[in-house]
């Protein structure tokens, strides 16, 4: 059975840009503007307040993972007491490598293991917007070891470490994806995957893009009528779904462009393009440039 999100992550190549451990006492209020990075946060004592731009504070409590795919903006801070008005807190390295927030001196209240990563995929942006804006995690141990396993490995100068942290980033996201407790509100791929109509569509598209799927057969796999499959898929998805079989099929056709180990015929016939010359025309009304020339672009790099 294929796996639309292991595809997706391996496709985003996430990396590390750091992790850390977080130790908090008494009152504190971090905030965070115009971030582009994946953020992730594994709380492990103690209760915390998750505040994004636009959505209701969340109250995290310890063995709780949240993962925010693109968070531009949000704040973390204390639960009890509650921060003052204004307050902006700056955590604090100490020598053995744990932040502070408060008195360094201080028993801690709340303990943190945070994280963020970006995608060196050029792809990053559609891809991101494929998955869920935020997923939570309640109690899943796993989540709260992986992720103390790939700050540690970050932090390491042993052989293979960027392999081995981005084999780790990849079982992060994955698990965290798969051990959400519930569907995810908002439209998106996780969503999709949770319903019981649109997930084996989702799954079957992924699995054979080759296919020369139409709307009319979908909705048939999916036990739907046209329009009601149509406004179903667009609903729970976010895209129309022949758009996001194209988004699909381009995305891998940049990635087979980019390996430079498959000719441009062989790409065509793999996601679905009678002949070369309809990938290239849909290519190049996609991308702006026909295929060979993008992939020349790339050897140019």
């Amino acid at each position: 059975m294929c796996d639309p999100y292991s595809e997706i992550i391996s496709l985003l190549q996430p990396q590390a840009s750091y992790s850390k451990l977080v130790h908090a006492s008494g009152a504190f209020r971090v905030r965070r503007d115009d971030m582009d990075d994946t953020f992730y946060c594994s709380l492990l004592s103690g209760q915390a307040c998750l505040k994004i731009d636009g959505k209701e504070p969340l109250i995290l409590v310890a063995g709780d993972f949240v993962l925010i795919p693109a968070a531009k903006s949000f704040t973390f801070s204390s639960v009890d007491p509650p921060p003052s008005k204004g307050l902006l807190s700056q955590p604090v390295e100490g020598e053995d490598g744990i932040f502070r927030l408060g008195p360094p001196d201080t028993e801690p209240s709340v303990q943190q293991l945070i994280g963020h990563c970006t995608f060196a995929s050029p792809d990053a942006e559609l891809l991101v917007s494929l998955l869920p804006d935020m997923v939570v995690v309640h109690g899943e141990g796993r989540l709260a070891a992986l992720t103390g396993f790939l700050r540690d490995e970050a932090r390491s100068d042993r052989p293979a470490r960027s392999a081995v942290v981005e084999h780790l980033l990849q079982i992060l996201l994955i698990e965290a994806f798969r051990s959400a407790a519930e569907p995810c509100a908002t439209a998106g791929l996780l969503r999709g995957l949770a319903d019981l109509r649109i997930g084996p569509i989702l799954r079957a598209m992924h699995a054979a893009p080759d296919r020369s799927w139409t709307v009319p057969e979908l909705a048939r796999e999916a036990g739907l009528s046209r329009s009601a499959f149509f406004a179903r898929f667009n609903q729970i998805v976010g895209v129309a779904p022949m758009s996001y079989l194209l988004n699909w099929r381009m995305t891998l056709a940049k990635h087979m462009l980019r390996s430079g180990q498959q000719s441009i015929s062989e790409i065509a016939n793999r996601i679905g393009y009678g002949s070369p010359s309809a990938f290239s025309t849909a290519f190049t009304r996609y991308v702006g440039s026909p295929p060979a020339r993008y992939s020349k672009a790339i050897e140019c790099e």
